[in-house]
């Protein structure tokens, strides 16, 4: 029995839009569309391997994870980098809608 993915934004702060936290703690961020859940997992793809689609820089291929709230599984696709504040205004704003959990 294989167990279906849900799909989600992820988000990958680097440079400005990250300091905040450790350089060293490259992370990606995610919300559960389930129950709400905000999540995060070391990021696996390289700098290199994003490209820059829709208005922002990419990864199109995506990564698995699971909710540590309703422990479904989860794809993250595409995952977002953001270099800096005006960045996160604009991808905030542009996703909006498919950041929100789902009151189902």
């Amino acid at each position: 029995m294989s167990k279906l993915s849900t799909e989600t934004v992820g988000i990958r702060y680097t440079g400005r839009a990250a300091l905040n936290r450790d350089p060293q703690d490259d992370r990606l961020e995610f919300t559960c569309p389930h129950c709400g859940t905000v999540g995060s997992k070391p990021a696996r793809r390289p700098h290199s391997e994003y490209h820059f689609s829709d208005g922002f820089v990419q990864d199109l291929h995506g990564e698995m994870s699971a909710c540590r709230g309703c422990k479904r599984v989860l794809r993250i696709v595409p995952v977002v980098m953001l270099h800096d504040q005006d960045e996160k205004r604009r991808f905030k704003a542009f996703f909006a809608t498919e950041l929100m959990g789902s009151n189902n």
